[in-house]
């Protein structure tokens, strides 16, 4: 405002006027108009300097709103890289046995139809080890056929004994083709069955965070806000790309493979001093409100995920809440009420 003011008002424009006051009429007309512009010209340039000035300040506001702070108590500090461009890629691994042939397929909707923006990638792949049966191998294949969203690891089938470090570690080698961007992913998650992920919010959630390093999820036990303490529930956490290339090259998990895998996991990162940066999702992520316990809460709109949805009613309950149906066409070919 002081700039426009002093251009506005400017001592030269006056000193013009006063001259033109003492010249002949003839003669002031040919310089009036010409000064007019002139001061209208000054006016406009000062205008747009205070507008650029106000845009700068603006975009620095924004710019600080979107670093993540951290307000764990926990003495080590997040490394804050930023996770810079639009583009994000993640893969989500459900892990599964071979015989949920149902549950894949109800999953393939809930997944298949939601809408990431523009520039996100988003796979969810169903990982399971082996197949035993000589159905699996001729059902699964036709899923692999019509579907390829099917990961089998060179595994015995557990819940406990190693199926989740096979899953983290093989992923290199799986997504090692020359001609993918590096890496293939920014971030991998591994997810149970009977949790519903909402892939709009877990990526706005992930949009500020740093894609190195990174320990995301609930953490547990419940009671904890402290990822620096504690581990992430197995119901979903997610690392960058580079932890997963660590697990694979590291000693560490080798040597530890038994036990609650979401707490083996936890045990692994801490040993191998990786998950600089960590983030709890809490309570964005929790469990289904009933039974209530002290991991769960009423479903509510922030939400990233929901688990323990052991059945069909639980389901059923989480999906009207979310309104996920709202975008189906009208249809003469059809009448739901």
């Amino acid at each position: 405002f002081l700039t426009f003011f002093l251009l506005c008002f400017s001592s030269s424009p006056l000193k013009e006027a006063k001259k033109m006051k003492y010249t002949p009429r003839s003669e002031g007309r040919k310089f009036i108009i010409p000064s007019f512009f002139f001061i209208i010209a000054l006016c406009v340039l000062a205008f747009i300097n205070e507008v650029r000035f106000d845009s700068l300040l603006s975009f620095g506001r924004c710019a600080l709103s979107n670093v993540p702070m951290n307000n764990n108590s926990s003495s080590e500090t997040p490394l804050l890289s930023s996770s810079g461009g639009d583009e994000i890629r993640i893969l989500i691994g459900i892990l599964t046995l071979p015989d949920q042939y149902p549950r894949r397929h109800f999953l393939r909707m809930i997944y298949g139809t939601q809408v990431v923006p523009d520039g996100v990638k988003v796979d969810v792949k169903f990982v399971f080890c082996n197949l035993t049966k000589e159905d699996q191998k001729v059902l699964v294949a036709l899923e692999i056929m019509r579907y390829d969203d099917i990961i089998i690891l060179t595994c015995n089938e557990n819940m406990n004994k190693g199926k989740t470090y096979t899953y983290f570690s093989s992923l290199p080698d799986l997504f090692n083709e020359t001609d993918a961007p590096n890496p293939p992913y920014h971030y991998v998650m591994k997810a149970d069955d009977d949790t519903y992920i909402r892939l709009e919010s877990l990526v706005a959630s992930l949009r500020p965070l740093p894609r190195e390093d990174l320990y995301y999820g609930y953490v547990i036990p419940c009671p904890s806000m402290d990822p620096f303490v504690h581990y992430m529930s197995g119901m979903g956490y997610l690392v960058s790309w580079d932890i997963a290339v660590w697990l694979k090259d590291s000693e560490i998990p080798k040597k530890h493979l038994e036990g609650p895998e979401d707490k083996v996991f936890g045990d692994w990162i801490r040993e191998g001093r990786r998950g600089k940066n960590r983030f709890n999702a809490k309570w964005s992520m929790y469990n289904f409100p009933e039974p209530p316990t002290r991991c769960t809460h009423e479903l509510w709109p922030d939400t990233i995920a929901v688990h323990l949805l052991k059945n069909q009613e639980k389901w059923i309950r989480t999906l009207n809440y979310f309104n996920v149906t709202s975008n189906l066409k009208p249809s003469k070919l059809y009448h739901i009420p």
